[in-house]
């Protein structure tokens, strides 16, 4: 069965409040090595931090990988200042660190765990950082509008953008699964980060494992997430993914805030 968790979530100011909801599914596979989070900061309200984690490296490693995401977003989070550190090095040093830590354990274990990384930042300014790296994908929408997405480190984009295949071949590539860069590998991962300057109601930001994106075009997740309250949405995303796979699909993983106007009375 699918889980999925509410997050009530504080505004950045009067006239708004961040709407948060997570979902996570092993599809198809045996078993989950999908990570999600979406964390509340302890101490700094309207500050909030959304990770997505997909695990390879077999059964044990994967998930090891993946959950040594989390827990190092989670360490991290703890210690973050909102009122004097910048977010973009905080998303840098959670990349850096959780990429040291997984080689570390790919030395004690004699396995090869990796992971993808996806994780925004908001502040309580009403600002919005990310980083990834691999092909776990973050998504800005604003109502029924793609603003931007991020660029996977893949193979497959790689033939994109020397032009050799179109974005509509990629999505049934044979080789879609090759990634050029995740955490744990050998060499350093490309860490790219993007931020939003100031979010407004009617924005969307999305983190999710490719099992989601590889069935759902931008344009049917921008409807769902403007029509439905984000737990439906992240509901339907999930299990519109897994009937589009046909019994192949791969782990499923979903973090979603949505910048919604308070209502007067609220």
């Amino acid at each position: 069965m699918p889980a999925y968790r509410r997050h009530p979530l504080s505004g950045m100011n009067t006239g708004y409040r961040l709407v948060g909801t997570t979902g996570i599914h092993k599809g198809d596979r045996h078993y989950q090595q999908d990570q999600v989070a979406l964390l509340t900061h302890p101490h700094t309200h309207g500050c909030v931090l959304g990770v997505v984690a997909d695990g390879m490296g077999g059964r044990s490693g994967g998930r090891k990988a993946a959950d040594q995401v989390i827990l190092t977003a989670r360490q991290l989070f703890e210690r973050y200042a909102p009122a004097q550190d910048r977010p973009a090095d905080f998303l840098r040093k959670l990349a850096e660190e959780a990429h040291l830590v997984i080689r570390l354990i790919a030395i004690s274990s004699e396995e090869e765990p990796h992971s993808t990384l996806a994780a925004f930042l908001i502040s309580p300014r009403g600002e919005c950082h990310w980083v990834h790296v691999g092909d776990s994908r973050i998504y800005h929408f604003h109502h029924r509008q793609l603003t931007f997405r991020t660029v996977d480190h893949s193979y497959v984009q790689a033939l994109v953008d020397r032009g050799e295949v179109s974005e509509a071949d990629a999505e049934a590539h044979p080789q879609s699964n090759i990634l050029l860069a995740c955490l744990g590998s050998e060499a350093n991962p490309p860490v790219r980060t993007h931020a939003i300057a100031q979010l407004q109601p009617g924005d969307v930001v999305m983190a999710c494992s490719d099992g989601v994106w590889h069935y759902l075009r931008p344009h049917e997740m921008a409807k769902s997430l403007d029509t439905l309250a984000p737990r439906e949405a992240v509901h339907w995303m999930i299990e519109t993914a897994r009937h589009r796979a046909h019994g192949a699909g791969d782990n499923l993983s979903v973090a979603v805030i949505k910048v919604e106007p308070l209502q007067a009375g609220i």
